[in-house]
């Protein structure tokens, strides 16, 4: 099922840096790259002041629930020298960092984990830097 997805201009640059630094990587880690720099291709670039409120942008906290169980966590997309996962930091070059990275707020996102795919909908956006008026981040 293909969604529109959203990002930044800025971000957009930002991700595009990252992926370029990040080009003879290992194996694994060139897969996600390629996975996000196809998620960038097809994204909607927009200012940071046009982006709708419920679009998950890079350091945007947000709540999901896994479909499948029904639990939610609070999480934040960051960039990878942010990451932390004990403080629910993900990065963008995790699989599901980029499979959350410009959808919106309703929207399920499909990921590959050991035991099969995982399925989350993003519940809310409870914090996201455009709408706070943080066009710098």
């Amino acid at each position: 099922m293909e969604h529109t997805i959203y990002i930044t201009n800025f971000d957009r640059e930002r991700l595009y840096s990252i992926i370029n630094n990040h080009r003879s990587a290992s194996p694994k880690l060139k897969a996600q790259i390629e996975r996000l720099e196809e998620e960038l291709e097809k994204a909607v670039v927009v200012e940071p002041k046009n982006i709708p409120a419920d679009v998950v942008t890079m350091n945007t906290k947000l709540r999901l629930r896994d479909e499948q169980s029904g639990e939610e966590r609070i999480l934040s997309l960051v960039f990878p020298s942010d990451a932390d996962l004990e403080k629910n930091r993900i990065s963008v070059l995790a699989p599901v960092g980029t499979a959350l990275l410009g959808y919106r707020v309703g929207d399920l996102i499909e990921w590959e984990v050991p035991s099969g795919t995982k399925t989350f909908r993003i519940i809310e956006t409870i914090y996201q830097p455009e709408a706070a008026g943080r066009f710098d981040v």
